[in-house]
């Protein structure tokens, strides 16, 4: 139970001398822990308001728990609103305060990308936003959702799907999509560079959300082709027409033709909390994207603004409304209207709707994050219960929140690599997932090539804190090595073999002296085979790829001019012989060591050997 903070005069009267100026507040707890972070266009009166006696009763029971928890506080003034907001989002980031909403870094979310490859369009999904000139469209609320678009555009317009690189690739045999009018194939080599961008063009607009546009675009065509008795063309036209209809039929239709804003709302849960962003375009609600808000998350209008700010910052198109379904203040507006109309270079205004059909929309939204909520809620109660029965089995003091299991794979005595996943929470997380190239080990010797793995991932356990439970694809003899080497290191983790019986399937696990059946716990054992094959496939899968670059890497050789120095510079910048086959000449001397005479000899060797 909290008892009122000790400090709370103290803290009361440091804040009443803070001054009436923009910045950003620091609460920090025991040992100077940051524990919370903040905004503000007059620092005084919002840093006043946690600590002012009248106020403490009004506060939620989260916020009370943080301001029990303060010990002291520290502020940095900024010139102006917006840069607060900035300061406040790096924080948040780098501190990753208790009751501050958890930010996830925007680079995670999957993205559609237009961009230039040689002189041609082209697009694809990707997780990596970058500076490269292309344009990108999203961030997407799911990989699968993002690939969807891309599919559904591809099908519209008639997009090529397949790995032809272009203009190398024209004047080749096309494809079936060809043929029945689902491709422009320009591989046929009867579509100028000029139309193919305007082709491009046009998907550009179905992505931003301007379908009626893109639709009053292909009207006019099917209707010209019509008019001149191309009745094969206005076929075509009509067909991508239906499409592009089927498509935008499976939205929820929730405003008039036109209508064009994002909707937000915050759910609060018992266990779970989550902010969702709805956006409508043209009148359907096209994707919602929810962010879930830590377990002592300070559910208020300052949570929500930072959701907010970190979302829009990672979006090249930014609505001109956005309607709020939770009360804000005539500062906090300010603050974020500023912002994004800084993002995105027009106006844009924030409104809390009382009632109509914005507010409806609202709801819907906040209705949506209670059901994502609650259907997470169910997944975290089936994982927690998995966990907990299996530290109940091997006999661990604590529950396993984050798991992580290695494997080594080779090509003979070439090629050894060690791979490592992490489950955190009894799931995936690929964030935690590295791999090793064994450099001490030159023959087959999986214990040492482990050890050498494990050191190198010890030595950066400050940075990324090692786990609960370390898992080895292996038996007795690989835990006794290394549990051996992980006390010389002095580290103290649970680890664990997973044994494999003749069907390649863990039978038991092995802490180097016993056997621990799981085969009668049928969540667990479907845990740890779905860990020992997700570690056998990444650690297989890194091995393969670095087996392949290497043979790719020394076809380079074969490039007059072209050593084994300049071979691993060119494959470490363009990551792999595809890349550099289709570089152009500025993009080869872009290499440091790579001249004019060395990238025209690349060039050269790749258009004499295409194959």
């Amino acid at each position: 139970m909290n008892t009122v903070n000790p400090n709370i005069v103290e803290l009361r009267e440091k804040a009443s001398g803070l001054p009436l100026l923009p910045g950003v507040y620091i609460m920090k707890g025991r040992d100077e822990k940051i524990i919370y972070v903040g905004k503000s266009k007059a620092l005084k009166n919002r840093v006043s308001q946690y600590f002012a006696a009248d106020r403490y009763e009004k506060h939620n029971v989260k916020t009370r728990k943080m301001v029990d928890s303060v010990r002291d506080f520290s502020f940095i003034l900024t010139d102006n609103e917006i840069e607060a907001l900035a300061l406040e989002n790096k924080l948040i980031k780098l501190h990753q305060p208790k009751y501050n909403v958890r930010l996830k870094d925007a680079k995670s979310y999957p993205y559609i990308k237009i961009y230039d490859k040689n002189g041609y369009p082209n697009i694809c999904v990707t997780r990596k936003r970058t500076n490269d000139g292309g344009k990108y469209f999203g961030p997407y609320s799911g990989i699968g959702y993002a690939y969807e678009i891309l599919d559904t555009v591809r099908r519209v317009f008639a997009l090529p799907s397949c790995k032809h690189v272009f203009p190398s690739s024209t004047n080749v045999k096309p494809c079936l999509y060809a043929h029945i009018g689902q491709c422009c194939a320009p591989c046929k080599g009867n579509v100028d560079n000029e139309r193919l961008w305007e082709i491009y063009k046009e998907a550009a607009l179905f992505l931003r959300g301007n379908v009626r546009a893109v639709k009053k675009n292909l009207t006019v065509k099917m209707n010209e082709a019509a008019e001149n008795m191309m009745f094969e063309l206005a076929a075509l036209w009509r067909d991508r027409i239906k499409a592009l209809d089927k498509t935008w039929d499976r939205q929820k239709v929730v405003g008039s033709p036109g209508t064009e804003y994002d909707a937000v709302a915050l759910f609060g849960g018992e266990i779970s909390s989550y902010a969702a962003i709805g956006n409508i375009r043209d009148g359907a609600l096209i994707d919602c994207s929810y962010t879930l808000l830590g377990g002592d998350t300070i559910i208020d209008s300052d949570a929500l603004m930072t959701v907010i700010s970190e979302y829009y910052r990672a979006r090249d198109y930014i609505p001109q409304q956005i309607f709020v379904d939770f009360d804000i203040t005539e500062e906090e507006q300010s603050f974020i209207e500023a912002s994004l109309g800084q993002i995105s270079g027009h106006r844009v205004e924030i409104h809390v709707p009382q009632k109509g059909e914005k507010k409806q929309v609202c709801t819907l939204i906040c209705e949506n994050a209670r059901l994502y909520a609650k259907d997470q809620d169910i997944k975290y109660e089936k994982d927690s219960e998995v966990l907990v029965n299996l530290a109940r089995l091997i006999g661990l003091e604590v529950v396993p929140e984050v798991i992580e299991a290695i494997d080594v794979s080779n090509y003979g005595n070439e090629c050894i690599t060690a791979g490592i996943v992490s489950f955190k929470g009894a799931r995936p997380n690929k964030s935690g997932y590295r791999s090793y190239n064994i450099k001490t080990v030159e023959e087959q010797d999986d214990y040492s090539a482990m050890c050498e793995a494990l050191e190198r991932r010890i030595a950066h356990c400050e940075e990324d804190p090692l786990p609960d439970l370390l898992l080895l694809d292996g038996g007795r003899g690989h835990v006794s090595r290394v549990r051996g080497m992980l006390l010389d290191k002095g580290v103290d983790i649970a680890v664990l073999g997973m044994v494999k019986d003749q069907y390649h399937k863990t039978r038991t696990l092995t802490d180097g002296e016993n056997e621990i059946s799981i085969a009668g716990e049928g969540a667990v054992f479907k845990l740890i085979y779905n860990i020992q094959e997700e570690v056998h496939r990444y650690t297989i899968g890194r091995m393969k790829t670095r087996k392949k670059n290497s043979m790719l890497s020394s076809a380079l050789l074969n490039i007059e001019g072209i050593g084994k120095k300049k071979s691993e510079l060119l494959m470490r910048h363009f990551g792999s012989v595809g890349k550099i086959a289709s570089a152009s000449k500025e993009e080869l001397t872009a290499v440091k060591g790579i001249g004019e005479k060395d990238a025209e000899g690349i060039i050269k060797y790749f258009k004499e050997n295409k194959k």
